[in-house]
């Protein structure tokens, strides 16, 4: 690639290539870049210029070295508001990347003792389970467990969630009237580690949401975040 300006140092044409490239969404977060030996054979230039040009953007926080595996893309943390609940995929729409999902589970069960106690229903009655996988450019981001009373929202079970997520379909059927959040650190239990394709020793971060509709309790969900993927923020006026 030819430098277009007589004025850039060489190293700061590749800094700005990477940059962009980066930008246009060429290079997703998490990506490796090409190694410095094959960007040196890019641009015409030493090794030594191709190093500073990747140091420097390791130094502002733009890439990330991993001893042995190479360079890549910071993948930033993903921020939600404590306070609010906004549908996940736009939110990674927002950031400008690509939300997807995976369903695993959707299902009607009857509820136990505890299930009765978090949604405020007698022991039996039926209820509709989903287990879905949030992703954001195709890496998990949010295992959503949610169980929702079936007796309110009967047409739960038809969805296929595809395109629609089951926070946005309630949201519309339900306007939001009071929430329950109770957040805690855990580490991941077998089914969390394969859906999240985590580690047994990833912390990870479990928001436990129940809501409700015109005094109805209408769902309780376990949100479970990868810890390094993913934060909640809160601000208010005193």
């Amino acid at each position: 690639m030819k430098e277009s300006s007589g004025v850039q140092p060489r190293f700061q044409v590749i800094k700005n290539f990477i940059s962009q490239a980066i930008a246009d969404r060429i290079y997703l977060p998490d990506a490796k870049i090409p190694t410095e030996y094959e960007l040196a054979r890019m641009f015409s230039v030493s090794r030594m210029t191709a190093n500073r040009a990747v140091k420097e953007l390791v130094a502002e926080g733009m890439l990330i070295r991993h001893q042995g595996l190479g360079t890549f893309v910071v993948m930033t943390q993903a921020e939600s508001p404590l306070l609010e609940i906004r549908n996940i995929a736009d939110e990674i729409r927002g950031r400008h990347n690509i939300y997807s999902n995976e369903r695993y589970r959707l299902e009607e069960i009857e509820a136990d003792k505890n299930l009765a106690d978090h949604l405020g229903i007698a022991v039996g009655d039926p209820v509709f389970h989903s287990l879905i996988v949030h992703k954001e450019n195709g890496r998990p981001l949010q295992l959503a467990e949610r169980y929702v009373n079936a007796l309110i929202v009967p047409e739960y079970i038809k969805q296929d969630f595809s395109v629609k997520t089951p926070s946005q379909y309630l949201s519309e059927l339900f306007p939001l009237s009071e929430m329950e959040h109770i957040v805690e650190a855990i580490l991941p239990n077998s089914l969390e580690q394969d859906l999240l394709n985590i580690s047994p020793e990833t912390p990870c971060l479990l928001v436990n949401r129940r809501t409700w509709s015109a005094n109805n309790l209408i769902s309780y969900a376990r949100l479970v975040h990868p810890g390094n993927l993913y934060r909640l923020s809160s601000r208010s006026e005193i």
